[in-house]
């Protein structure tokens, strides 16, 4: 398959939530592609942000659903787009649930929470393959902290899947990949948007950032190791996306390090984007049935 990539301007990450008052944590940073900018030594074109926001101010309420709701709306209004969202985009194959579509009507028709789903993913592990938990082969080759239906994930994992994923999955002027290459055929029309899986933590790590200690509980302000260690996160990525005062400053303050996190999961998709072996991506055996992480 020839692959014919879209035009991307725009890029959004998003630190992603599956809580049931998910727009508190949940954040979006959206970044412009700066074609004529870039540092020495670097060929790709940097990010300028332009605005970092919680999902709760976006979507004009805390609540799970009103938040996921103005995500699907969102990602279908945007042109010309790029998005990382930072939660699992499948399952591992040896699970036996089938192809990614069958995943996504799996999760939809699931009757249970997010919590009970896991479970019964644990309980078909141990039939298949005599273990509690298996990981995709894209977590083992990007380190992502869990599995994709780890108890500390499994929320991300289920109304990312079911929520955002299931009813933008069939709009033909949007494109998940790896799992909808064939939308980027050559000769095709061109998509308005891609969506990826992000994941901030393997992107620290492939930048050999801290990835750790960052983030603060219980919505109390950062304590000043953690600032520290923000800091070095930052320097690091402002090779690749501009940032203003007043932005650093709100990453800096924000208490669980959610709007950090966001701005990474730009930076991680965009540098995806432009270094990834897409052709290779598309023909392989387990990134088309259960995903892959682009740090």
């Amino acid at each position: 398959m020839t692959i014919r990539l879209p035009e991307v301007t725009r890029v959004v990450g998003v630190d992603f939530s599956g809580a049931l008052r998910s727009g508190l944590t949940a954040w979006m940073a959206q970044a412009e592609v700066v074609p004529s900018e870039r540092l020495a030594g670097d060929p790709f074109p940097r990010l300028r942000l332009a605005s970092i926001r919680s999902l709760a101010e976006l979507a004009g309420g805390e609540e799970r659903e009103q938040v996921n709701r103005h995500l699907v709306e969102a990602v279908l209004r945007s042109q010309r787009a790029l998005w990382g969202f930072d939660f699992p985009f499948g399952l591992p194959i040896e699970l036996g649930l089938g192809s990614w579509r069958d995943q996504l009507r799996h999760v939809r028709q699931f009757e249970g929470t997010a919590q009970e789903y896991g479970r019964f993913l644990v309980g078909l592990t141990r039939e298949v393959a005599g273990v509690m938990h298996l990981r995709r082969l894209t977590d083992r080759e990007t380190r992502t902290p869990f599995d994709c239906y780890h108890y500390r994930i499994i929320h991300q994992t289920f109304h990312g899947m079911r929520d955002v994923l299931g009813p933008i999955a069939g709009d033909r002027r949007t494109c998940v990949l790896p799992f909808q290459f064939a939308r980027l055929r050559e000769g095709g029309s061109v998509p308005d948007r891609v969506v990826m899986e992000a994941c901030p933590s393997s992107t620290l790590k492939r930048l050999d950032l801290p990835h750790r200690l960052y983030k603060q509980t219980g919505r109390k302000r950062p304590d000043e190791s953690q600032r520290g260690v923000r800091r070095q996160i930052l320097a690091g990525v402002r090779r690749r996306i501009e940032l203003t005062p007043a932005q650093v400053r709100l990453i800096m303050a924000n208490p669980g390090g959610d709007a950090l996190d966001a701005v990474i999961a730009a930076v991680g998709v965009w540098d995806a984007w432009l270094t990834d072996d897409h052709p290779g991506v598309a023909k392989h055996p387990r990134y088309r049935r259960e995903g892959r992480v682009y740090a």
